[in-house]
């Protein structure tokens, strides 16, 4: 009974973790807006939902040793980065900056509300579900 219960509901909790961190990382975006040399961050969606469905690991940038005589590396630990099953990316440079910052606030704040009501209406079909399997467990 449980399986088919995470069966048919983890559609909407893949798609509600992705989307949580998604604006996580545009909500950081916004907050760097003036810093400089800051790189905007965004992830993909379709690819990280996509690998957040199939249980596939995040995609981390690992560091190899080539040489015996190199140290090694401990991956850098991010609460933004950690857990994202489709690896996040560096947003494309819409106009240069003088000081090396890649945010571009409209273009920020236009992400941050569509992923916002993406957000919202996966909730609002996962009620839905929730909802139908509740009339079906009651028998009404």
């Amino acid at each position: 009974m449980i399986g088919k219960l995470d069966e048919a509901l983890g559609f909407h909790q893949a798609a509600l973790r992705v989307r949580a961190q998604r604006q996580e990382l545009i909500a950081a975006n916004i907050a760097n807006a003036d810093t400089p040399n800051f790189k905007a961050k965004d992830v993909d969606f379709a690819a990280a939902f996509k690998n957040a469905m199939s249980g596939a690991a995040p995609q981390d940038n690992v560091l190899v040793k080539t040489a015996a005589s190199h140290l090694s590396a401990q991956p850098l630990e991010n609460a933004l980065n950690a857990g994202f099953p489709g690896g996040v990316q560096y947003r494309r440079e819409m106009q240069g900056s003088v000081d090396g910052n890649t945010v571009d606030m409209d273009v920020e704040r236009n992400q941050f509300a569509d992923n916002a009501v993406r957000y919202e209406a996966s909730l609002v079909m996962l009620n839905g579900q929730l909802k139908k399997l509740m009339t079906a467990i009651q028998g009404q």
